[in-house]
């Protein structure tokens, strides 16, 4: 299997306190992977780490994406290597719009890989063919970033994003939050889609809803800053009639 993301031993930190207290993780192309896990418990940590926020500090551990060290590259090289998040809540950029957005991202992945800009035609032709992927109405492409959607508008927008940008890995941070039952459709319909036997999604999640609509090849229940438990879709279920109270005897 072609291993893209392997994950050793991860401990991390924000302002001193550690969160991630020895993550390991791989995830081959072609798969699905879920995390689920109470609040509180490192999800989120977790996708930040991997695309380089800043506020957090790595204290112990590896992590090799493409067999290369990703704690050694920047979040834009990250980003330029095939790394997408979908933010748990997407903000707005006023005054940039959409389209100079979305174009400037897309050059600046080419030309990190030695390829000539996108012609506005073919730019265009390319966001045409991706906001029908996503049912993304083309007034909405036409604003500014964000400014103004409804939360399912964002969430759908995101997905948008991760196929103007096809990237290797998508992290999907609790992409379902806040979305009723016809947003949360459309965006798992955009990810499966998007499902190539090359790239891969992990996808940040606390309920079971969205699993039903895509589908994983692994579950992993992150509880105290640890996966305590790994293993098929049926594991989402176990947790959607358990809770998470049974998992701290999994410690």
């Amino acid at each position: 299997m072609n291993k893209l993301l392997e994950i050793k031993d991860l401990h991390a930190t924000i302002d001193g306190k550690e969160i991630l207290k020895g993550i390991d993780l791989a995830i081959n192309a072609g798969e699905i992977h879920a995390i689920m896990g109470p609040n509180g418990s490192g999800k989120s940590t977790l996708s930040s780490v991997l695309v380089g926020n800043p506020a957090f500090t790595v204290t112990k551990g590896s992590i090799l994406y493409k067999g290369k060290d990703l704690l050694e590259m920047s979040p834009e090289m990250r980003s330029c290597e095939g790394m997408f998040l979908s933010f748990q809540y997407p903000v707005e950029i006023p005054g940039v719009s959409m389209t100079n957005f979305m174009r400037a991202a897309v050059n600046a992945h080419r030309e990190y890989k030695g390829e000539e800009p996108v012609s506005a035609t073919d730019f265009l032709k390319m966001m045409r063919e991706r906001q029908a992927i996503v049912e993304l109405d083309n007034k909405l492409a036409g604003r500014s970033v964000n400014e103004g959607f409804s939360g399912g508008e964002k969430k759908r927008n995101e997905i948008f994003q991760l196929a103007m940008l096809n990237p290797d890995l998508a992290i999907l941070d609790e992409t379902d939050s806040g979305l009723d039952i016809d947003a949360l459709r459309i965006v798992a319909n955009g990810v499966n889609k998007l499902r190539t036997p090359r790239n891969a999604t992990l996808v940040i999640t606390h309920y079971q809803r969205l699993l039903e609509y895509i589908k994983p090849d692994v579950v992993h229940v992150l509880y105290g800053g640890k996966i305590v438990r790994s293993a098929g879709p049926e594991l989402a279920l176990e947790l959607e009639q358990k809770g998470y109270d049974w998992v701290k005897n999994l410690e």
